[in-house]
């Protein structure tokens, strides 16, 4: 007697790794070029109030706030302000040759994928499968379908790395055709996942603002991004990149023990309602060159 098919077993809240709470001890880089060191549990808003925000340190206020010359993800609260002691007993020496190793091991570098960077990009999404509603995937792909994806993206619309000094992966950004159906061909989806322990340091920001240089540069009308609901960090990112919420899907997805939103975020590439020339997959080298430039800060 056959058995009745059924669907997946959802997802439960026992599903759901645990993640350590943020914790970061760092240092700022201050307009007069002193070091200030201090930790947090929300690197990005505390840089926003050293720099003009509410409850920014006295030191940095009066030293003309700062930029980030050394940050280092702690196990926890407790862990961080020990860290942050045995940083400020330092010598100046000290902390000058701290933010030096920092600077060189963090310097950030936007390139295009490549079919060998299938394995480690399989391994981040697959810790946001496992840890986080940013994806409703339950199970994890394989190498070979990350790398099929990859290609795939690469072909049709766009995919950037970003690796650091040492050559590890700091986060990706793609994109593919949002439909296979012809009339959608101007519309592409864009996806950007960094590496949770170098979150807030602007490195999501870099790539997707290349993965939208290139979707424009190629043609494309519309980038799409979905996004989960309640996922403020992201609402608010893809707000701040020019994306407009068009659409709320609530209750449609259902992972680790409880049922999800979708939103739909919209960013317009190009102007006018004329009707659009084909897409070009492949842009001249010297075009995609230009582009990886700008997002490495480079003339």
């Amino acid at each position: 007697m056959m058995s009745p098919r059924t669907g997946p077993a959802p997802s439960t809240a026992a599903d759901c790794l645990p993640v350590d709470p943020p914790a970061w001890v760092y240092m700022l880089r201050c307009a007069d070029g002193s070091l200030y060191s201090g930790w947090t549990n929300d690197l990005a808003r505390r840089l926003h109030a050293h720099n003009g925000g509410s409850h920014g340190a006295r030191y940095t206020r009066a030293h003309g706030g700062g930029t980030l010359a050394y940050a280092l993800r702690c196990t926890g609260k407790s862990d961080a302000m020990h860290r942050e002691t045995a940083l400020k007993k330092l010598s100046k020496a000290e902390k000058e040759a701290l933010a030096a190793t920092w600077a060189k091991e963090n310097t950030i570098t936007i390139r295009l994928a490549a079919p060998e960077d299938a394995e480690t990009i399989n391994g981040l999404y697959c810790w946001y499968v496992d840890h986080s509603t940013a994806t409703y995937q339950y199970g994890h792909p394989t190498v070979d379908e990350t790398r099929a994806d990859l290609c795939l993206a690469l072909e049709k619309a766009a995919f950037v790395v970003a690796v650091d000094g040492a050559g590890n992966l700091a986060g990706y950004a793609c994109a593919h055709p949002w439909h296979t159906r012809e009339a959608f061909s101007w519309d592409a989806e864009t996806t950007v996942y960094c590496d949770p322990h170098r979150l807030s340091l602007g490195v999501g920001r870099r790539l997707y603002t290349a993965v939208l240089e290139i979707l424009k540069a190629k043609g494309y009308w519309n980038a799409i991004a979905l996004v989960a609901d309640p996922n403020p960090p992201s609402a608010a990112f893809h707000k701040a990149l020019g994306f407009t919420r068009y659409g709320r899907e609530p209750r449609t997805g259902y992972k680790f023990g409880r049922w999800l939103g979708l939103d739909y975020w919209v960013l317009p590439l190009q102007e006018g309602t004329g009707a659009p020339a084909p897409v070009h997959y492949d842009l001249p080298p010297e075009e995609l060159e230009a582009i990886l430039r700008r997002a490495n800060g480079e003339n």
